[in-house]
């Protein structure tokens, strides 16, 4: 009787996937979206070694960028993460918005991954956190890395709050990042995101975990990158995501700002405009 290699374990394969990350030769990238679907969805081992075989033959050094994966990966290792399309976050005027420009401690807003998702992206003071362990409100355990540009302070979180949708419209806003020199209700310390509809207050700092309030899940993070020529780009999101309660809940308001659940659920690719939260919302509600 022939000895068979033990069945190689996809928690061990995707922890070899986060270890290789953001260098992807962009002469393997389509070659790499077909392999890496058969990889997470065969129990053959000599198809996952092949699969390797095809990142390690690339160059010496190669790592799978985030915004490649499709589909949510969970895994006992800390990942609980969605890619869509990698889009680049633009100013009104179609210029790119650079993250050696952002102002400090400014609410700025753009919609992803959907047309009417709302997320928040902010320039905090201070560099994050890193490696934060997040948990969501059904027990799945996820990794938060960090804020990310030069001195690790840019962060971005999808803007429906986790207790009952609260979001940025065109007419209001009840969620928004409250500066240092600020004051909340919500707790005893500014420098986080709150949600004044029931002052549930997120640690901005760490990857918008929950610290107090009624909320029971952090806010989803947006994931980015920013680019050598100091662009800003958004490639997937990390954490349990509400957007589908998010369009069951609120078709009146979707027919209102975007022509109904079609257009809205519409996913952003190539491109989000960016604009300060002062100009997208006509009042901006914070306790």
């Amino acid at each position: 009787m022939s000895l068979q290699p033990p069945k190689a374990t996809k928690t061990t394969f995707l922890r070899i996937l986060e270890a290789l990350q953001f260098f992807l030769h962009k002469s393997i990238k389509n070659l790499l979206h077909y392999n890496l679907n058969k990889f997470l969805h065969t129990e053959n081992i000599m198809e996952r070694r092949s699969f390797l075989k095809v990142v390690a033959a690339s160059a010496t050094v190669v790592a799978i960028n985030p915004s490649l994966i499709r589909g949510t990966l969970y895994a006992d290792n800390g990942m609980l993460y969605r890619a869509y399309e990698r889009t680049q976050l633009i100013a009104a005027n179609g210029k790119p918005i650079l993250a050696s420009k952002l102002e400090k401690e400014v609410n700025y807003i753009f919609n992803y991954p959907y047309a009417s998702t709302p997320c928040l992206l902010v320039d905090l003071p201070k560099p994050t956190a890193t490696d934060v362990e997040l948990t969501s409100e059904t027990g799945e355990k996820y990794i938060w890395k960090s804020g990310v540009g030069k001195n690790r302070t840019i962060v971005a979180y999808v803007a429906i709050c986790t207790h009952q949708l609260t979001h940025p419209t065109p007419s209001d806003s009840f969620i928004s990042y409250v500066p240092m020199n600020g004051k909340t209700m919500a707790y005893d310390k500014s420098g986080i995101f709150v949600c004044s509809s029931h002052l549930s207050a997120f640690d901005a700092q760490a990857g918008a975990k929950v610290l107090g309030g009624a909320a029971t899940q952090p806010l989803s993070a947006v994931v980015l990158e920013v680019a050598a020529d100091d662009t800003i780009w958004a490639v997937g999101i990390l954490g349990a995501d509400k957007f589908q309660d998010y369009f069951k809940a609120y078709k009146p308001e979707l027919k209102q700002f975007y022509n109904g659940p079609a257009e809205a659920k519409k996913l952003v690719s190539i491109s989000a405009k960016t604009v300060k939260l002062t100009e997208f919302s006509k009042e901006i509600i914070q306790y």
